[in-house]
This record gives C-alpha cells, sequence and structure tokens, in this order.
C-alpha cells in the first residue's frame, strides 16, 4: 500500500500545472454559414491544452441578436467592434500577452494578418495557439504558432 502510495505521489508531482488559455475568435472570418464551424467543438479541442479563463468572440457592428444570442449561449464573451475586427483582437490578444495569469494564447482566425501577434506572444514567453479551418488557413499563420488546430465542420 504505501508503495503504490508513493507512486502516486511521484506521479502527481511531475504533473505540469495546467495552463490558462485566452481564447480569441475572429467571428467574421470564422462564423460563416459555408464553413459551419462547431464553437463548442473548437473550446473541447482549445482545453486539451489547459483551462480556458477567456473567450472572447469579436463581430462587428451588423452582427445580428441572434447571433450575439448563440455566441453567448456557447460559452463566449460576444465583443461588438464598430471599426476593424481584427484591430480590436488584436489589442485583446496583446492585453493577454501582458497578462501574468494567462499562459497560452490561442487565436482562431485564418487571417496572416494575426501572425505578429503570434510572434510578440512567443517572446513574451506566452505558448501560442492557431485554431483555423479552410479554405484559406494562413499557411504561414500555422508555420508561427506552437499548436494548430484544424477545425471542423459540423
Amino acid at each position: 500500500m504505501t508503495e503504490m502510495f508513493e507512486k502516486l505521489k511521484s506521479l502527481m508531482a511531475k504533473k505540469k500545472p495546467e495552463r490558462n488559455i485566452a481564447l480569441l475568435v475572429d467571428g467574421p472570418n470564422i462564423i460563416r454559414r459555408e464553413m459551419k464551424i462547431d464553437l463548442m467543438a473548437v473550446r473541447k479541442s482549445v482545453e486539451k491544452y489547459g483551462r480556458i479563463k477567456v473567450a472572447k468572440l469579436f463581430l462587428d457592428q451588423y452582427a445580428s441578436d441572434k447571433l450575439i444570442e448563440a455566441v453567448t449561449n456557447q460559452g463566449y464573451e460576444p465583443i461588438i467592434s464598430t471599426g476593424d475586427v481584427d484591430v480590436t483582437m488584436a489589442v485583446e490578444a496583446m492585453i493577454q500577452t501582458f497578462n501574468p495569469n494567462i499562459q497560452t494564447i490561442a487565436l482562431m482566425t485564418r487571417d496572416i494578418d494575426f501572425r505578429p501577434v503570434l510572434v510578440k506572444a512567443k517572446e513574451m514567453g506566452k505558448e501560442t495557439i492557431i485554431i483555423g479551418a479552410e479554405p484559406g488557413f494562413s499557411v504561414a499563420l500555422q508555420h508561427t504558432a506552437d499548436v494548430v488546430i484544424i477545425a471542423e465542420s459540423k
């Protein structure tokens, strides 16, 4: 019994502490009828790498109330941008990069414009995850991130 306890204690000591993740979703780039991305499946895929502490989905001012409600029901905080959604999301990504309670920055986008954000997050010691879908998922973006997740359609 003591030997089993010691093995269990040893295993627990080796377990890495769970990483806190900021998950940011580029709504106009990802939430499209033709793509049919399952946002709950995305969350589950990202949770394999740690605990999601921040989950925000960025939308433009033309987002319907129905879409905003659906996003909220799936566990994301909708952020409505009156300007360029990419800029708003990039600013939030940088805020989370400097957040000492977040160890991983996860971006869901296909857009190469977010490559500098990933580069800076890595420079700041953050792990980076990129979640995207075809068509148009930037290869350069995929090569920049530590982890690449291909989102599946419903």
